[in-house]
């Protein structure tokens, strides 16, 4: 305490008076909090109804990917079908006449997937989440299911996916 025994001694290290400092009143900052939450609830509210009224569209007929000789053993190739599909696909060349294509968007929260050769699983970075490379089967992780898979067929020299039926 100061001398005068009423003003405490740690007000001198701070001399800013209480009126000078800009006040947010609990019901100012119940509305802020309000307006915030709203906003966020409005938000996730749109994302929801967006993907329920967009339906995927199914994958009809063989689609081009790439030439045999483009992917070694081993390697990964990523492309998307088409123009209006926005899905990123893994092919991956597994052994000589071993081919796998996957969505490269985990099942957990659709993070970029990626094959490790070195481990031979496919891993998400982001929760480290793994997969089969074989199955598209959940090794580890929190990935509720595995991962969609196409299939692939080989012709002319030329890698070709269809879906998986």
């Amino acid at each position: 305490m100061t001398q005068d025994n009423k003003t405490p001694e740690w007000k001198s290290d701070f001399p800013i008076k209480q009126d000078d400092t800009t006040r947010i009143s609990r019901r100012k900052f119940a509305k802020i909090l309000c307006l915030a939450s709203g906003g966020l609830a409005l938000g996730t509210g749109t994302i929801a109804v967006k993907s329920l009224f967009s339906s995927k569209e199914k994958m009809t007929g063989e689609h081009l990917v790439c030439e045999v000789s483009k992917i070694p053993v081993g390697e990964m190739y990523s492309f998307s079908i088409g123009e209006k599909n926005e899905t990123p696909y893994i092919l991956i060349h597994l052994a000589e006449d071993k081919w796998r294509c996957f969505e490269q968007k985990c099942t957990h929260l659709s993070c970029s997937v990626l094959y490790r050769s070195d481990l031979k699983r496919i891993q998400c970075p982001c929760h480290h989440g793994a997969f089969d490379p074989d199955s598209g089967e959940v090794l580890q992780g929190p990935p509720p299911r595995p991962l969609p898979q196409l299939s692939v067929v080989i012709r002319d020299g030329n890698i070709y996916v269809t879906e998986k039926t």
